[in-house]
């Protein structure tokens, strides 16, 4: 399903004519190979640590824009490295890596399925995407900061894995984490020495069992958020979040297909891939357009910032060309954009239809899969995001917290649709979450939401 609406409208790309001469032998099936060097983590870029309080967002803080043409090269140096910038920094290697990894098995997914959608109850290869980016995550966390002292909460259990009929996936598990974690030289981390072996991965996996709670810290992991965008081309997220006493502290997304320019939101995925393979044959030596991106924010951090995914030959040295995101400026419903779930199951489309038309949203909805909804507002290419679940649908903390830190960190607003904080002290679940989710760029869009909520919900059949 393609992002599309009617603000990113945008006239198509010319391509020189080399570019549609290269094309003659482009092999869509050979897999992504990449060759890396090994990166210098500068430590004397970090500051001081400082005391940031971990508190929730001021809705009174001034609302900036990221509606910006384009993203300029080079690390903004307005970023402050204090408190929590070691797990930042691990944090975002980590995703970084898993990003790059769910890119190779989804080319690999699209070339073998010729379009049509696998399940994810088999040996599919979303199925080795989800637990290989679990295994990957766990271990390089586990090796920065030592196995006792990471806990996790993730979506996949370790017990499906473990069963005899499960060995062949296992396998392909396996060999799928040890491509990726031998390209740790290059994010500056260390490789393992040999590579692990499956019940190195199932231990790196079992590790990913925590049940949340109020107190201590733990991470929060979806490896692999929107699982239908993954299989059909499309959207899809890598989300981590650190949770200190109940708060996210920091969290990190992974959005592998996600362009960093935004005017080439309104072209399917399928376009952007073939445009890309066209510039990257005729040697354009220029940033790749439709480059995937990795968000990411820490509570305190005075903002949130965004990343190019990798291309081949190149190297990871923190905090890798980052740039500063902020929300978007817009305050008035008639020029605002709102986002919603593509999937209907859990989510009810006409009751946001209805609270859109009653606010005075005229845009047509930005409907996209997975946490992808986050980084849109966070980075001014929406304004609104607004999930009402259908009865019987609790919703899950890893789907929600990486995207609250860097909307509010980016200047933005997310509360339930009573107004409250989303509370992640609970478990597994959003517990006491009053209707819905709602996410702004600014404090006036908000209100206007939650009024339009209050005045309609009775009259829901939600």
């Amino acid at each position: 399903m393609p992002i599309s609406c009617s603000n990113f409208a945008t006239q198509i790309i010319h391509l020189p004519r080399a570019f549609l001469r290269a094309t003659t032998k482009i092999n869509y099936i050979k897999p992504y190979v990449s060759e890396f060097y090994p990166s210098i983590v500068h430590k004397n870029l970090r500051a001081a640590v400082d005391n940031h309080p971990s508190s929730r967002c001021d809705c009174s803080q001034a609302i900036f824009s990221a509606t910006a043409p384009d993203y300029k090269l080079g690390f903004d140096k307005s970023m402050d490295l204090g408190k929590y910038s070691e797990e930042l920094e691990i944090a975002v290697k980590a995703v970084h890596m898993a990003s790059l990894l769910c890119r190779r098995v989804q080319q690999s997914l699209l070339a073998q399925s010729n379009g049509h959608v696998q399940s994810k109850d088999d040996d599919s290869p979303v199925t080795v995407a989800d637990w290989s980016v679990q295994a990957t995550v766990s271990w390089v966390l586990s090796e920065a900061f030592g196995s006792q002292n990471v806990s996790i909460l993730a979506e996949e259990d370790v017990l499906e894995l473990s069963k005899t009929k499960s060995v062949n996936l296992l396998k392909s598990v396996t060999d799928t984490v040890n491509a990726c974690l031998s390209e740790s030289s290059s994010f500056g981390l260390k490789p393992p020495s040999t590579p692990l072996t499956t019940s190195q991965v199932l231990e790196s996996i079992g590790r990913c069992s925590s049940t949340g709670g109020p107190t201590g810290r733990f991470w929060v992991l979806d490896p692999v958020d929107g699982t239908l965008g993954f299989v059909r081309g499309d959207q899809y997220a890598i989300a981590l979040a650190l949770i200190e006493d109940g708060e996210p502290v920091l969290g990190v997304l992974g959005c592998p297909n996600y362009p960093m320019k935004k005017e080439w939101l309104s072209y399917p995925n399928g376009y952007r891939r073939i445009l890309s393979r066209l510039s990257s044959s005729a040697g354009a030596k220029s940033e790749s357009w439709d480059k995937g991106c990795v968000i990411y924010a820490r509570r305190g951090g005075g903002g949130a910032w965004m990343q190019p995914l990798l291309g081949e030959e190149k190297k990871f040295v923190w905090p890798n060309s980052a740039r500063q995101i902020k929300v978007s400026m817009i305050d008035d419903p008639g020029l605002a954009t709102f986002c919603e779930p593509v999937e209907k199951a859990n989510s009810s489309h006409s009751f946001t239809a209805g609270l859109a038309h009653s606010v005075g949203l005229r845009n047509q909805p930005l409907r996209v899969y997975s946490m992808v909804k986050y980084a849109a507002i966070a980075r001014g290419d929406a304004e609104i995001f607004m999930k009402f679940a259908r009865a019987g649908y609790k919703e899950k903390i890893w789907d929600h917290a990486a995207g609250v830190v860097i909307i509010q960190e980016a200047g933005g607003v997310v509360t339930d649709a009573g107004g409250h904080p989303l509370c992640f002290s609970k478990g597994m679940y959003l517990e006491d979450l009053d209707r819905g989710i709602i996410a702004c760029s600014g404090a006036r869009l908000h209100e206007k939401i939650i009024g339009a909520v209050d005045a309609s919900w009775n009259s829901s059949s939600l």
